[in-house]
C-alpha cells in the first residue's frame, strides 16, 4: 500500500496521505514520497492545482514519534530531495482538504497551502510546546491572528475546525462527504482564470505574509536551545508510552531567570 496516492482529474491533481493506522504519521518514506509526488506536480503541465488530503480519522499527525524514539533523534528527517511545497518553490496552488486531526507537523502543511476545506470534526494544534523548548511562536503571527489567539496556538491547545472557521483560518467548513467536492469546485474556479493570472496573484498574495523579523528568528533560535535537551525525547517517550512525562526544565535551574534577549543574540 503506497503511503501516498495521487489521482488526477483533469488539470486537477488529488494528494492523498495514506497511513490511516499512524493517523497519516509523517515518517521518512512519506516525506520522501511527497517531495517526489510535489516535484513531478510542478514540472507536469498539464496539472495547474493540487487537493491535499488524507485518508481516514487524520489529515496528518505530524512527527511519527515511533521512528524518532527509534533513531533517537527528535524531529523528522528530512528527505534527500527537495520538496518543493516545503520550500516554497511550488508556483501552483494548493488546497488542503482537512479530513481529520491536523497537529504539528500536520498543521504545519495546512498552513502553508493556499486555500482550506475543512470537516466539522477536524481538530488542529500547534505542538512545538509540548514537544521541543519553545512553542509555535510563529504560526499566529503568519495567520494574522491576534495576540490571545496567537497565543493560544503557540501554547499548544487545541482548535475545532469551527473555531478555526470563525477566525479565517479556514475558507469553507462542510459535511465530511462534501469535502472532496468542496475543494474540487475551488479547483474548477481556479482554471477558470487566466493562467498568468492565477500564478501571479498565488505568488503575489504569497509574498505578501507576515514573517518574522531576522532578530525575532534570532532570538527564537537561542530560546530552542535555552533548556534540558533531555525533555526533547523525554516528551515523545511519554507520548509513545501514554504516560505524564518527568521533565527536568533546565540543566542549571537559574537559567529560567536568564532569558535570551534581543541584545544577547544580536546579529
Amino acid at each position: 500500500m503506497a503511503v501516498v496516492e495521487t489521482e488526477r482529474l483533469g488539470q486537477v491533481l488529488v494528494v492523498r496521505m495514506n497511513r490511516p493506522e499512524r493517523l497519516n504519521a509523517l515518517n521518512q518514506e512519506m516525506r520522501t514520497r511527497l517531495a517526489e509526488t510535489w516535484t513531478e506536480f510542478r514540472h507536469n503541465d498539464g496539472l495547474e492545482v493540487a487537493i491535499f488530503t488524507g485518508t481516514g480519522r487524520g489529515f496528518c499527525a505530524g512527527e511519527d514519534m515511533k521512528e524518532s524514539l527509534q533513531r533517537g533523534v527528535p524531529g523528522g528527517q528530512r528527505p534527500a530531495i527537495e520538496d518543493p511545497f516545503m520550500s516554497g518553490t511550488l508556483e501552483k496552488p494548493v488546497i488542503a482538504a482537512v479530513n481529520g486531526y491536523a497537529m504539528g507537523g500536520g498543521f504545519m502543511l495546512v498552513e502553508r497551502t493556499d486555500l482550506r476545506v475543512a470537516v466539522r470534526e477536524a481538530v488542529f494544534e500547534v505542538s512545538e510546546a509540548k514537544r521541543w523548548l519553545l512553542g509555535g511562536y510563529n504560526h499566529g503571527y503568519v495567520a494574522n491572528l491576534p495576540y490571545p489567539i496567537a497565543m493560544e496556538m503557540a501554547l499548544g491547545f487545541r482548535f475545532t475546525a469551527e473555531r478555526f472557521y470563525e477566525i479565517g483560518f479556514l475558507n469553507r467548513l462542510v459535511e465530511a462527504d462534501q469535502l472532496i467536492p468542496s475543494a474540487v469546485a475551488m479547483a474548477e474556479h481556479l482554471l477558470t482564470l487566466p493562467p498568468a493570472s492565477r500564478v501571479n496573484t498565488v505568488h503575489m498574495m504569497r509574498q505578501m505574509r507576515p514573517m518574522p523579523a531576522p532578530e525575532m528568528q534570532r532570538l527564537a533560535g537561542a530560546l530552542r536551545d535555552h533548556g534540558a535537551k533531555s525533555d526533547l525525547m523525554e516528551s515523545r517517550a511519554a507520548f509513545a508510552e501514554k504516560r505524564t512525562p518527568n521533565f527536568k526544565g533546565w540543566e542549571n535551574p537559574d537559567d529560567r531567570y536568564h532569558l535570551p534577549s534581543f541584545d544577547t543574540v544580536k546579529g
